[in-house]
């Protein structure tokens, strides 16, 4: 359904053999630094749709396949020919599309090999996990053009880093590096870069390694705790919680658990 020539500029590509069940989304618009045209956007929605309903894919990485950026955020150039009735609504499309990326069933994890801005930085922070290169630059720079972050940014960024910490980042329009990203809590890792110009996509490989061997179902229950839960007190969160727990009981995959367990396997997980 999605192409995988290189001129594609979304690529949505599944993995084989072991790693098996992850799904890796690229953006390929070099000469825009992945910025969210019109077609863009539509594309990336098309992939979230394919990518939401598929019981095979445990694990989502997005990255960038064009060297040192990950994605610069809006189309300036197609922004400054719209109609200013027209913005609003494709803003608006933008914040939906932000949280569609973490609304996914599964584990999304963000691998920024360069530069993520604005809104790139934006969709970055609506994946679960974000994992950078130590060399790469982000930040949501919508200050420095007369505007805020529109896609969700103000909202994530400070339940990221704290108000505090997101009020300077977004009032100064600061870009700052993976490693200090690391220290404030904004990616959960930082890594050298490597010759081949991908370290934060292969650390991001690691970690999906590390997910996918789990039952599915437990962890799509676990995302939904934790999302749902961190944006109330702890009684209701705790009420999520246990809810989201008791649609594990009737698992085949709790079963399966059990009976690896006694038998003294690896449980085999079939996300039933």
């Amino acid at each position: 359904m999605f192409s995988s020539e290189s001129d594609d500029i979304l690529q949505l590509r599944y993995l084989e053999g072991d790693d098996k069940g992850i799904a890796v989304i690229g953006m390929n618009r070099p000469k825009a630094m992945n910025s969210f045209s019109r077609q863009m956007a539509q594309k990336i929605e098309d992939v979230l749709e394919a990518v939401k309903y598929d019981k095979d894919v445990r694990v989502v990485i997005l990255r960038s396949l064009a060297p040192g950026v990950f994605s610069a955020g809006a189309d300036l150039k197609e922004r400054a020919v719209m109609q200013e009735k027209e913005v609003a609504p494709f803003v608006a499309k933008g914040r939906r599309m932000m949280t569609d990326f973490q609304e996914l069933p599964m584990p999304v994890i963000a691998a920024l090999d360069g530069v993520a801005a604005g809104g790139g930085m934006e969709l970055a922070l609506a994946c679960d996990f974000r994992v950078s290169a130590d060399d790469a630059r982000m930040g949501l720079t919508e200050c420095r053009l007369g505007i805020i972050p529109g896609g969700g940014g103000t909202q994530r960024l400070a339940r990221t880093v704290g108000p505090g910490k997101a009020k300077e980042l977004i009032f100064t329009g600061r870009l700052i590096l993976g490693q200090e990203a690391a220290r404030i809590g904004l990616v959960n890792y930082s890594v050298p870069q490597n010759e081949t110009k991908d370290a934060a996509y292969q650390r991001s490989l690691g970690l999906a390694r590390e997910i996918l061997p789990n039952g599915p179902i437990g962890v799509k229950m676990a995302k939904l705790a934790i999302n749902k839960g961190s944006e109330v007190d702890l009684n209701s969160g705790l009420a999520f919680e246990g809810a989201y727990y008791a649609q594990t009981v009737p698992t085949k995959d709790r079963m399966e658990a059990l009976i690896a367990f006694r038998e003294k396997r690896k449980p085999v997980f079939k996300g039933e």
